[in-house]
C-alpha cells in the first residue's frame, strides 16, 4: 500500500503537530445564574455542580474562573416571583438584581468580560420572552423591541460588554444596535441568538431561573427543530442588521447548523452547550457509564470542529482545570 494513513497517527508528537482544531479556556463562556441576598449558595438539583449565587459568591466564583483562563461569564438573574409582571418592568430597573450584578462584576474583576441576557422571561409574569397580548395570547413582537431596548441600555450602563439578545424577536438585532449606538455605546458588543430552537434540551435551565411559560410554549418565536436552511435566513439578517457574533443553541443536537452558518458568514460563530446536555453528562457519569473527563472534553472539541469559534459551557470550569 503506498498510502496508510495510520502513519500520521503513529505517536503522540506527529498527532500534536497536524491537529486540526484546538481547545484552550479561552474558547469558553461560563453561564451563571444569580439571585438576591447574601451568603447564597443554593446548588441546582437538576445541573449538579451549579449554583443559584448572591453577588458575593457571584464575585468569588467570578475571581476563580479569572484565574483559570476564564474571561468572559454570561450572567442569569432569577429574580423573585414578587418581582415579576406582564409588563416585565423589572427587566430595565437600574437597581434591580441583574444590573447590581453587572456592577459588581465589573468593579471587583476588571478583567472580566460579562455577557448580559437579553429577554423579558425572567421578568414577565407569563413567562414568555416578549410580552404576551392578555385576550389572545399572541406574543407582541414590535412592542416587545422597545423593553428590550430600554433593557440592553440599562445594562451597556452598567458595565456589560456584551448584549445577548436571547428572546428570537423579528427585527431585534437592528433595533437595539440602533438603540446602543443613539446613547453612546458602539462598543457593546451583540452576540444574538441567531438560530435559537424551541428545544426540548433548556429544562434545567428552567428550573434554575423558574421562567417557565405558564401558558403555551415559544415555538410561534423559537425556530422548529427540524430547520437548517431557515437558519441561513436568520443568519443574513443578524449580519445586516449589525450582529458582532451569532450563535446556535442548542449545541449538540444542532452541529450541522453550526457548520452551515461558519461556512456562509465571516462572523465568529458561538454554540451554546445547553443545561439539558449538561445535565445528561452529568447524570451518565454518576451512574458510571462514561467517563465524565473524557466526554465533556470530546463534546467541546466537536463544538470547535464543526465552527464555533466561543462556546457558553456549563462545563466552562471543569473542562479549565482539565486543560489547564
Amino acid at each position: 500500500m503506498l498510502i496508510r494513513p495510520r502513519r500520521n497517527r503513529q505517536n503522540e508528537v506527529i498527532r500534536s503537530m497536524i491537529r486540526e482544531n484546538f481547545l484552550a479556556p479561552e474558547h469558553l463562556i461560563a453561564p451563571l445564574f444569580v439571585i438576591d441576598g447574601k451568603d447564597q449558595n443554593i446548588p441546582i438539583k437538576s445541573m449538579p455542580g451549579h449554583s443559584r449565587l448572591s453577588i458575593d459568591h457571584l464575585i468569588l466564583e467570578a475571581k476563580e474562573l479569572y484565574s483559570m483562563g476564564i474571561k468572559c461569564i454570561a450572567l442569569f438573574p432569577a429574580i423573585q416571583d414578587s418581582l415579576k409582571t406582564p409588563d416585565a418592568r423589572e427587566a430595565y430597573n437600574e437597581q434591580g438584581l441583574n444590573f447590581r450584578a453587572i456592577r459588581a462584576i465589573k468593579e471587583s474583576v476588571p478583567g472580566m468580560l460579562v455577557m448580559g441576557d437579553i429577554a423579558l422571561d425572567p421578568y414577565s409574569s407569563d413567562g414568555h420572552d416578549g410580552l404576551v397580548d392578555p385576550k389572545t395570547g399572541e406574543i407582541l413582537n414590535d412592542p416587545t423591541l422597545e423593553i428590550l431596548a430600554r433593557q440592553a441600555i440599562c445594562e451597556a450602563k452598567a458595565g456589560v460588554d456584551i448584549i445577548g439578545p436571547s428572546d428570537m424577536m423579528d427585527g431585534r438585532v437592528g433595533y437595539l444596535r440602533n438603540a446602543l449606538d443613539e446613547e453612546g455605546f458602539q462598543k457593546t458588543l451583540i452576540m444574538s441568538y441567531t438560530a435559537k430552537y424551541a428545544s426540548a434540551f433548556y429544562g434545567p435551565f428552567r428550573d434554575a431561573l423558574d421562567s417557565a411559560p405558564k401558558k403555551g410554549d415559544k415555538k410561534t418565536y423559537q425556530m422548529d427543530p427540524s430547520n437548517g436552511t431557515e437558519a441561513l435566513r436568520e443568519a443574513a439578517l443578524d449580519e445586516a442588521e449589525g450582529a458582532d457574533i451569532m450563535m446556535v443553541k442548542p449545541g449538540l443536537a444542532y452541529l450541522d447548523v453550526i457548520y452551515r452558518l461558519k461556512q456562509q458568514s465571516t462572523l465568529p460563530i458561538s454554540a451554546y452547550n445547553v443545561s439539558g446536555e449538561y445535565a445528561m453528562v452529568k447524570a451518565a457519569a454518576q451512574n458510571g457509564w462514561i467517563d465524565h473527563d473524557k466526554v465533556v472534553l470530546e463534546t467541546l472539541m466537536s463544538f470547535r470542529r464543526a465552527g464555533a469559534d466561543i462556546i457558553l459551557t456549563y462545563h466552562a470550569k471543569e473542562a479549565a482545570l482539565l486543560l489547564n
